[in-house]
């Protein structure tokens, strides 16, 4: 029976690995019962919850298309058939923002996690690699950093109105990456001096299979709550980039839209700007509770976690 036993799979896993997995799903459940112990949290992930529910259900639930016009409503305020009212040609602006909303709620969801994961991968890389790879990958960040990069995306504007939407989301990931870059950077230069990496690294895996494995995981919480930040803030820069027509283009339909079309009458016709407005500010504000509380959670000198 001993000389079959060498024959026999092993399925054992190395201490290391099972120490690691361990700690990460130790710390993964802390983190989770301290976030959810504060009411921001709560009020953040079940307003930010219900507002994407409303926004991606809430039109096929309604009578009206956002397009469709009602010949007999031009600009009539809100009433039970037009709950927001209309605009001055007759669409229904109830209809119209929850398209919008689901607009802006698509670019902000794409772009907070993109641009975090971006700045994962090129901080890792560079605080990983050292020597002369951080040296450039530094510059390159600071050189982007210094950039006015509202300015550039007004000047890339035109980009915008021949391509798709989606030629927006890519460039506000492409310039709201480099200050978390630059903290990824600095925890990674910390973590390649650890004893697992340093085994790893003598056995031979890869570089990229090292940041993939060990960097990564342990810097996940500082992803998490800069892509849950960077939702509300991908919503406000398209939203602001809309508003002055360098953004969404018609007939695509997104907030920012929706308040420059009425910013004009907001003192008139109030119901054309009002609920856009509330919505993006009810929006903005969930997902800013909601990334406060993670980041709370994760620093433990907070004092906000027994709120």
């Amino acid at each position: 029976m001993a000389l079959l036993q060498p024959l026999l799979p092993s399925t054992e896993i190395s201490e290391p690995d099972v120490a690691l997995d361990s700690r990460n799903r130790s710390r993964a459940s802390l983190i989770l019962r301290r976030v959810f112990s504060t009411k921001r949290a709560w009020i953040g992930s079940t307003v930010l919850g219900f507002i994407i529910l409303w926004a991606f259900i809430g039109p096929y639930l309604y009578q009206w298309n956002y397009l469709d016009q009602d010949g007999l409503a031009f600009s009539v305020p809100p009433s039970a058939s037009h709950w927001f009212g209309t605009n001055d040609i007759g669409q229904d602006v109830y209809a119209q923002t929850l398209i919008g909303l689901q607009k802006s709620l698509i670019i902000g969801l794409i772009v907070g996690p993109l641009a975090a994961l971006i700045a994962g991968f090129v901080g890792a890389t560079a605080g990983y690699l050292g020597g002369m790879w951080d040296r450039v990958i530094v510059w390159f960040i600071d050189l982007l950093l210094v950039l006015p990069s509202l300015y550039l995306l007004v000047l890339l504007s035109p980009l915008f109105k021949s391509l798709s939407w989606l030629a927006l989301v890519v460039f506000l990931a492409l310039f709201g990456w480099m200050v978390l870059a630059r903290v990824i950077r600095g925890q990674t230069m910390s973590l390649r001096e650890r004893e697992y990496v340093k085994a790893a690294r003598f056995m031979g895996v890869s570089g990229f299979a090292i940041i993939r494995r060990h960097i990564l995981p342990n810097v996940a919480s500082l992803l998490i709550i800069d892509a849950t930040l960077g939702i509300g803030a991908a919503i406000l820069a398209e939203t602001t980039l809309s508003f002055f027509g360098f953004g969404v283009q018609p007939p695509d339909v997104s907030l920012g839209t929706l308040l420059a079309l009425g910013s004009g009458s907001a003192i008139t016709r109030p119901w054309l700007f009002v609920f856009p407005a509330a919505i993006l500010v009810i929006t903005v504000l969930a997902s800013s509770l909601l990334g406060d509380a993670l980041r709370d959670a994760i620093d433990p000198t907070s004092g906000a976690t027994n709120e």
